[in-house]
């Protein structure tokens, strides 16, 4: 049986470059809007692999972690920035632009 954990990251797997979402995407992707926390519990914990594009989950303002586990807060955002996310003057992920529901890649397995 698959943990929660491998749940998330299966998730985190799937977010496209140069797309984010958040962690209470995340935990709606896994049926349980209240495992937000737990999501970030999740990742911060994560294995170091880079196929697991951790620095594409913000908080729900769009702000990066300040915990990001893999080398810290400014290596989000280069990441990130590498991917041609964009930002508000305020520092955020610009939500608006970048948002990923996972719900393109639902229709994609419906349609197949």
């Amino acid at each position: 049986m698959e943990s929660m954990f491998q749940k998330v990251y299966a998730i985190v797997r799937e977010i496209p470059e140069g797309r984010v979402t958040t962690y209470g995407e995340i935990a709606c992707m896994l049926g349980n809007p209240r495992l937000s926390r737990a999501v970030g519990y999740a990742l911060h914990g994560s294995p170091e692999d880079p196929g697991l594009p951790c620095h594409r989950v913000v908080n729900r303002f769009g702000e990066l972690s300040r915990a990001f586990e893999h080398g810290g807060i400014n290596e989000q955002r280069l990441l990130l920035e590498g991917e041609g996310v964009p930002f508000t003057k305020e520092g955020n992920v610009d939500l608006g632009q970048v948002l990923w529901t996972g719900a393109e890649q639902e229709r994609e397995r419906e349609s197949e």
